[in-house]
C-alpha cells in the first residue's frame, strides 16, 4: 500500500543548526510533548514528509526509527508510523469561561421545535438540486442571491401571504438581523437613521439598529397593534423609517388593526418614509386564514422581510427581502461588501423544496403540530383555575400571560422559574424604558422537544401555583 496517498499536513519548525536528523528528532518530541500530535496521531509517510521539509527520505527515515526505539512513535508493517498511544497527553489549554447552562426545561419565545426539521424532505431536495445544479454553483455568487429561489419565492410570497414580488427586486439574506442591519446602514448613509420600532419589542433587534448607526424611537403597541397614528406628530416627527410585526407583533401577539394597517401607509406616502414589515410568525394563524402582508398594499413604501427561521430552522441562515424599487441597488451594494453573498446550496435546496411544494407541506405540518402545543398549554392553564389573562393565542409561537394587578411580581416570578429549572421570558425586557408597565411572562410553547414539553407545562403550573399560594 503506497503510504503517501494516506499523508496528513504536519507543521513543524525544523532547526538544522545541530544537523537535519538531530533537529527533526527534536521537532518532532515537542511536538508531541506539548500535545500538537496527540497519543494514536498517524504521521506521514517517509517519503511524503521528506519532499515537504526538502530533506533526504533517509534523514526521516532514521529519526523516525530513533524516536519509535525512544518510545515516541510507534512503526507497523502496514499501518504507518504513528505517535505511540500509550504517551500521556499533555494538559489541556485552559478552557474558556463556560457559557450559560441550558435551563432543564425551555420555554423561552423566538425559538421552534428543531426536532420538527424536516430532514427527510431537505435531503431529497438537496439531491434533487445538486444534481441538476451546474458547477458554477460552486463559485462566487450574486449578492442577490440565486435566481432559483428569488424565482420561487416570488411565486410562494404572492400566493401565501399576498405579497407582490419581483425576483429582481428580492435579496436572500443570511437571516433576519442582517436584512435589518442592511436597511440600517442604508438608512444611515442616506443621512435618515432614525427609525421607531415597536415597544414592546426584542430588545435585540434595538441593539443591531443602534450598531449599524440608527437611533431608535418607541413606537406604542397596545390591543389593536402599534400606535401607526401616532408617527409623523411629536417625538415621532422626524422618523424616516417604521419596524412593526403586523401579523402577530411580537411579543403582544395582536394583530395590526385594518385601520392603523391604513395609517401606516399613508404615513409611509406622505412622508416618503419606508415600513420595515418582519412577517414574524405570519405562516402560523390557527384561527382563520393568515392576515396577509402590509406589503401588498403599498410595494414603494414596504420593505418586507421574511424568513425561514421558524418555519425550517434558524441553522440555515436563510432569510429575505423583498424591496421598494429605489432600495435594489443601496442594498444590493451594501449586502456586496458586507460579505460578498449569501451561502448557495442551502438556496438551491429551499427553492426545490418551494417548488415542489415541500415547503408548504412542512409548514402545514409544523402549524397543526404548534396548534396542539398552543391548545394544550391554554387546557393546562384553565384547568389549574389561575388568575392569568393568556393573549396573543390566536397565531405564532408564544403565548402572553398578563400578571394580575395584585398578583407575584413579574421578576420573582422569573427567579422562582429559574430555581426549578425553567426559563421564561419577561415582559418587562422588552419595554424600551423602565416604568410602570402591566406586568405579564412571555411563554414560548414550541422550544422544547416533544418529550420534554409536558414536563415543562408541570414546572410552569408549578411556579404559578406556588406564586397564587405565596
Amino acid at each position: 500500500m503506497d503510504w503517501a496517498a494516506f499523508g496528513v499536513d504536519l507543521h513543524l519548525e525544523l532547526d538544522a543548526t545541530a544537523g537535519r536528523r538531530v533537529g527533526l528528532e527534536r521537532a518532532l518530541r515537542e511536538a508531541i510533548r506539548d500535545g500538537r500530535l496527540a497519543p494514536a496521531t498517524r504521521l506521514p509517510a517517509t517519503r511524503t514528509l521528506a519532499a515537504e521539509l526538502g530533506v533526504s527520505r533517509g534523514t526521516v527515515s532514521a529519526a523516525y526509527d530513533q524516536l519509535v526505539a525512544e518510545g515516541w512513535l510507534v512503526a507497523r508493517v502496514g499501518a504507518g508510523t504513528e505517535v505511540s498511544p500509550l504517551l500521556r497527553a499533555a494538559p489541556p489549554l485552559a478552557a474558556a469561561p463556560a457559557g450559560p447552562v441550558a435551563p432543564r426545561y425551555d420555554l423561552r419565545p423566538g425559538s421552534p421545535d428543531v426536532a420538527a426539521f424536516p430532514v427527510t424532505a431537505w435531503l431529497r431536495a438537496t439531491r434533487r438540486a445538486l444534481t441538476a445544479a451546474p458547477a458554477s454553483v460552486y463559485g462566487y455568487g450574486d449578492p442577490r442571491g440565486r435566481s432559483e429561489l428569488r424565482t420561487a419565492l416570488a411565486g410562494y410570497l404572492g400566493r401565501a401571504r399576498g405579497v407582490l414580488a419581483d425576483p429582481d427586486r428580492i435579496v436572500v439574506t443570511t437571516g433576519y438581523v442582517q436584512a435589518l442591519a442592511l436597511l440600517v446602514g442604508v438608512l444611515r448613509d442616506a443621512g435618515r437613521p432614525v427609525l421607531a420600532m415597536e415597544d414592546p419589542g426584542l430588545a435585540f433587534h434595538r441593539e443591531v439598529v443602534r450598531r449599524h448607526g440608527g437611533t431608535v424611537l418607541p413606537l406604542p403597541v397596545d390591543d389593536r397593534g402599534a400606535r401607526t397614528d401616532l408617527l409623523g406628530a411629536g417625538e415621532l416627527a422626524g422618523v424616516a423609517a417604521a419596524v412593526v410585526t403586523p401579523a402577530h407583533q411580537y411579543p403582544t401577539g395582536v394583530t395590526l388593526a385594518p385601520e392603523r394597517r391604513h395609517a401606516l401607509t399613508r404615513w409611509a406616502r406622505d412622508r416618503d418614509a419606508l415600513v420595515v414589515e418582519d412577517d414574524y410568525d405570519g405562516e402560523f394563524r390557527y384561527d382563520r386564514q393568515p392576515v396577509g402582508a402590509v406589503q401588498g398594499t403599498a410595494p414603494e413604501q414596504v420593505a418586507y422581510v421574511g424568513t425561514a427561521a421558524k418555519t425550517l430552522g434558524p441553522a440555515l441562515r436563510l432569510a429575505w427581502l423583498v424591496l421598494p424599487a429605489r432600495l435594489v441597488e443601496p442594498v444590493v451594494e451594501a449586502k456586496r461588501h458586507l460579505d460578498l453573498h449569501s451561502e448557495t446550496i442551502g438556496q438551491l435546496v429551499l427553492a426545490d423544496l418551494i417548488t415542489s411544494h415541500g415547503y408548504d407541506r412542512q409548514i402545514r405540518a409544523v402549524r397543526r403540530h404548534y396548534r396542539r402545543r398552543r391548545d394544550l398549554l391554554l387546557d393546562r392553564l384553565d384547568a389549574a383555575g389561575g388568575r392569568y389573562r393568556v393573549g396573543g393565542v390566536s397565531a405564532g409561537l408564544h403565548a402572553l400571560l398578563r400578571l394580575p394587578p395584585d398578583g407575584p411580581d413579574e421578576a420573582a416570578l422569573l427567579a422562582a422559574a429559574a430555581r426549578r429549572g425553567l426559563a421564561l421570558g419577561g415582559l418587562a425586557a422588552h419595554r424600551h424604558r423602565p416604568g410602570t408597565h402591566p406586568p405579564g411572562l412571555v411563554v414560548g410553547y414550541a422550544t422544547p422537544p416533544g418529550h420534554a414539553y409536558p414536563a415543562a407545562l408541570d414546572a410552569l403550573l408549578a411556579v404559578l401555583g406556588a406564586a397564587e399560594q405565596g
